[in-house]
């Protein structure tokens, strides 16, 4: 197999955006500026009908191996297992399908990851492993970034190779700078002790995943920019995407989505506040966009740039997840809680800060996929529809132009493999392979308008569907619990109507039976069925399958939420035997979560605390007594009385010494955050200790966490003479 194209290899880059969606660059349209970027585009190719799925693992999964998500097992994001009865959602890469990193380590090319990588199970993403999922076991020699999909861009829980590590201790600190960082360390490296081999950079930002977090003088570089508000920042954004080209001339902007005010019927306070939850999104943008060029910056001073094949998308459109009015708490929208204008105007001025997660309102989101509809998780072409740059100096005889052919997500990888001259093994490491999904774009480099080789491609996430055929459009918005024969489906001919604004259902039934059956076709073929609209769910938890037991000791790495016990709707204890020396030894003994929600069990000041922070509202219980010196045993009992209520207790040493009633608690998701014994490592829980960390000073000897049955739930139900009852949050079955 060979790598050789003229006198040198080729190196290979695929730098991944997040939740950006189809106009939010500048050289697609945006105000943001975004210079750097824009030159990729310049001296190569903008892509108008790329489309991936409207979810980041499954696209990244696409992206990787060529093969379709569901068919790879990644129908999901990966945090939830489903266990094997959906072969398709288990949150990893199936080793039927070899990756692009483990293909080209094959053939001789050094293989570096940096960043986001999401395509692990939540289960396996613990210190402890398994490993098989994580980075350097799916084909990349050294890895430096995040593996789950969110992190804080001023404390990331970072993993370098297999092991967790701190962030590095430089004033100013900031996720994506870190990122390359790594990233020029890695390559220079490389390039010092093996210049003449070719490499392949996989370069993942957190961004523009929420949270948005951003150093503020680039927060107040767009001050004024957004004060004319989304419906004219729409419109200004649709004529330019038609006087770039980006869109077809005859484009139509579509109607505000369902849902979301004029900017004019806003109140004040709403205005001021979603204008800040924008330029945030846009300085944090720029910010991304000042650390790519630092990247393209390196490989022009190392000669590189003219012999590396660049790739830059986005995973999926602009996400709906900040809810109608913003969010400033990263767990409200994963437990169904929209967040109050008035209580997040009084924090305005620290969105964009440490103390704030935020994410803009579904306004702004739809503006990000101007001229679409709709967005991240939704088929379509809002969630779908995303800019794709690529730059191959060597193959490209017109940089700076648009092509308008109809390619995936799944194309990208047999494209690279085409254009080295590389085929994908039959069978990797003993395992049979199935074949390649996707297909090569190559020939588009030179002829603008060569057909596309790609026919037809399916959609399916979290039940909504759509399938594209020759031109054609049919497509479903999924209400959650809804009969799946019972969805209404629409007709599009994007060939004609780009923006999906005319549905033709009615006009041409015959056609639009014709693409639903072609949709289940598909479907079949390539692992989409079963059909599931749950968004959450309990998963397979592999290793800790059916614990209730939980034994934690000091000095174990911080453990991310989707490995940690799941409190949520049940009784649970923690029991912690300490010794204390003396009066002065105090700390925390076992937090979860940061400043947007979560638990934490500290001594301060001799007494025994528990905070319990539901987005914003944080319950505190005080112990009545002192904790003693030398030995003791700490414990904290929640007893839950009904759906997500119950009461919580504090004992030392079997006595109770404080309680207090909890009308509300998180019912399934305790923190993006994960959980720290001895310490609060990443961002603190509770705003009443110092930072950093606040470790106990004392003695742990471990931290027990049990689960229990919730025998006074059902009491409380007999006593009542009460039926259990279910019901339907989010996609999501709870037993009240």
């Amino acid at each position: 197999m060979g790598i050789r194209t003229g006198d040198e290899s080729l190196n290979v880059i695929y730098i991944v955006l997040d939740d950006v969606g189809y106009s939010a660059l500048g050289c697609y349209g945006s105000e943001i500026e975004t210079p750097n970027i824009d030159s990729l585009a310049e001296n190569g190719l903008r892509y108008n009908n790329f489309n991936v799925t409207p979810l980041c693992s499954p696209t990244r999964a696409c992206l990787l191996t060529g093969r379709n998500c569901h068919s790879v097992g990644v129908g999901l994001v990966t945090e939830i297992d489903w266990g094997p009865q959906y072969p398709n959602k288990r949150g990893r890469i199936s080793d039927t399908a070899a990756t692009l990193a483990e293909i080209l380590k094959l053939n001789g090319m050094a293989t570096y990851m940096v960043g986001k990588w999401h395509l692990v199970p939540g289960h396996e993403a613990a210190s402890s492993g398994p490993f098989e999922n994580w980075p350097l076991s799916k084909g990349f020699g050294r890895y430096y970034g995040f593996l789950l999909g969110m992190t804080d861009q001023y404390a990331p829980d970072l993993v370098y190779d297999n092991h967790r590590v701190k962030k590095p201790k430089t004033s100013n600190y900031h996720l994506s700078e870190d990122l390359v960082d790594k990233t020029l360390e890695f390559l220079t490296d490389h390039l010092s002790v093996t210049p003449d081999r070719p490499f392949f950079l996989y370069l993942a930002f957190g961004a523009q995943h929420e949270p948005h977090q951003v150093p503020k003088e680039f927060i107040e570089k767009y001050k004024g920019v957004y004060d004319k508000g989304w419906d004219q920042i729409r419109e200004e954004r649709f004529e330019r995407q038609k006087n770039m080209g980006v869109i077809p001339p005859f484009t139509e902007l579509v109607d505000l989505n369902p849902g979301i005010k004029p900017w004019d019927e806003l109140k004040a306070k709403e205005k001021e506040l979603f204008i800040k939850f924008q330029q945030t999104y846009a300085g944090f943008l720029t910010h991304t966009d000042q650390q790519i060029g630092r990247l393209l910056q390196f490989l022009k001073e190392k000669n590189k740039l003219d012999n590396t094949i660049l790739v830059l998308l986005s995973d999926n459109g602009g996400s709906q997840e900040g809810g109608w009015n913003g969010s400033i708490n990263d767990t409200a929208y994963f437990n169904g809680i929209e967040e109050n204008v008035e209580v997040m105007f009084d924090h305005i001025d620290e969105i964009g800060g440490p103390l704030t997660s935020p994410n803009y309102p579904k306004g702004w989101a739809q503006v990000c996929n101007t001229p679409f509809k709709y967005y991240k998780q939704d088929t379509f072409y809002g969630g779908t529809h995303v800019p794709l740059i690529i730059q191959c100096p060597q193959r490209i005889p017109d940089p700076g132009s648009i092509r308008s052919q109809f390619y995936h997500a799944i194309d990208i990888t047999p494209t690279i493999l085409d254009l080295l001259n590389m085929n994908a093994p039959p069978v990797y490491e003993g395992v049979p392979q199935m074949p390649m999904h996707g297909v090569s774009m190559k020939d588009t480099f030179t002829d603008a308008h060569a057909p596309s080789k790609r026919k037809t491609q399916y959609f399916e996430m979290v039940g909504h569907r759509a399938i594209w055929q020759d031109g054609w459009v049919a497509v479903t918005y999924h209400e959650t619990g809804k009969p799946f024969y019972e969805d209404d489906w629409e007709l599009y001919n994007v060939t004609e109507d780009y923006s999906q604004k005319y549905n033709l259902a009615a006009k041409y039934p015959r056609k639009l039976t014709e693409l639903q059956a072609i949709w289940w076709q598909e479907a079949t073929k390539y692992g989409v069925l079963p059909l599931d609209d749950r968004p959450f769910r309990k998963g397979y938890e592999g290793l800790q399958e059916g614990r209730t037991i939980f034994n934690f000791y000091p000095g174990m790495a911080h453990l991310p939420s989707s490995a940690a016990p799941k409190v949520t709707l049940s009784s649970y204890s923690i029991t912690v035997p300490i010794f204390r020396s003396n009066r002065t030894e105090e700390g925390v003994l076992i937090a979860h979560g940061n400043h947007s929600s979560g638990y934490t069990f500290y001594i301060k000041d001799n007494y025994l605390l528990y905070e319990y922070n539901y987005v914003g509202t944080v319950y505190k219980i005080q112990s009545n007594v002192e904790v003693p010196v030398g030995y003791s045993t700490i414990r904290f009992e929640f007893i839950r009385e009904i759906f997500s209520q119950g009461t919580g207790k504090l004992y030392i040493d079997g006595q109770q010494v404080g309680t207090l009633y909890m009308p509300r608690t998180l019912p399934f998701v305790i923190s993006v955050e994960g959980m720290d014994i001895g310490r609060d490592q990443l961002t603190p829980v509770s705003p009443s200790y110092p930072v950093p960390e606040f470790p106990f000073s004392g003695h742990v000897e471990k931290v027990v966490i049990e689960l229990h049955d919730d025998q006074e739930y059902s009491k409380f139900l007999k006593q009542e003479k009460r039926e259990p009852i279910y019901i339907n949050i989010n996609g999501t079955i709870i037993f009240l």
